[in-house]
């Protein structure tokens, strides 16, 4: 059974810092590509940055320089650290793992960030 649980969101005045985990269990961390995804209220859900199983990264155009993916494979946790937070990075951050062909979700984390 595929889980993915994530943590480490809260409220941040802009320009402070936010680490996210995703704890996963019921995958081989290291052979799964992840990614985080983010959901504003009244819009669509978005990629925010992926990792592959390589380790080679990704990032949508409005955090690159921000926000930095990672894994531990030995920890079966992947991490999106993000610094110099804006307003418009609030949202609930989701975990993503494509695990056999399957799509699997976290519960989501809520990040909220105050001008």
């Amino acid at each position: 059974q595929v889980q993915l649980v994530e943590s480490g969101g809260g409220l941040v005045q802009a320009g402070g810092s936010l680490r996210l985990s995703c704890d996963a269990s019921g995958i081989i961390l290291s052979i799964t590509p992840m990614a985080w995804y983010r959901q504003a209220p009244g819009k669509q859900r978005e990629l925010v940055a992926r990792i592959s199983s390589s380790g080679s990264t990704n990032y949508t155009d409005s955090v690159k320089g921000r926000f930095t993916i990672s894994r531990d494979n030995a920890k079966k946790t992947v991490y999106l650290q993000m610094n110099s937070l804006k307003p418009e990075d609030t949202a609930v951050y989701y975990c993503h793992a494509v695990w056999w062909s399957n799509d699997y979700w976290g519960q989501g984390t809520q990040v909220t960030v105050s001008s």
